[in-house]
């Protein structure tokens, strides 16, 4: 998927942060926002219950970044604080 139009890789990206939100929304009460995506780096925010977490670099570097690196190996995720 590396490959992919840098629009269409932004709307999956899109996609894909959305449902990882929905899920550490529901199970554990954060959220995960889409920030930006400049065709390398994608910039997202962790918010509710994650602020202050002291999971919070796990969740980023596990959940977020993991999952994200699975359909999107090319690509770095970085928190925008």
């Amino acid at each position: 998927m590396t490959t992919a139009p840098a629009a269409l890789q932004e709307h999956q990206l899109r996609g894909l942060i959305e449902q990882l939100s929905a899920y550490v929304e529901q199970f554990h009460g954060g959220t995960v926002d889409y920030v930006s995506f400049d065709g390398k780096t994608l910039k997202v925010r962790l918010g509710g219950a994650c602020l202050g977490c002291p999971l919070l670099p796990a969740t980023l570097h596990g959940w977020v970044a993991g999952t994200v690196h699975q359909f999107f190996p090319g690509i770095e995720v970085v928190e925008e604080k």
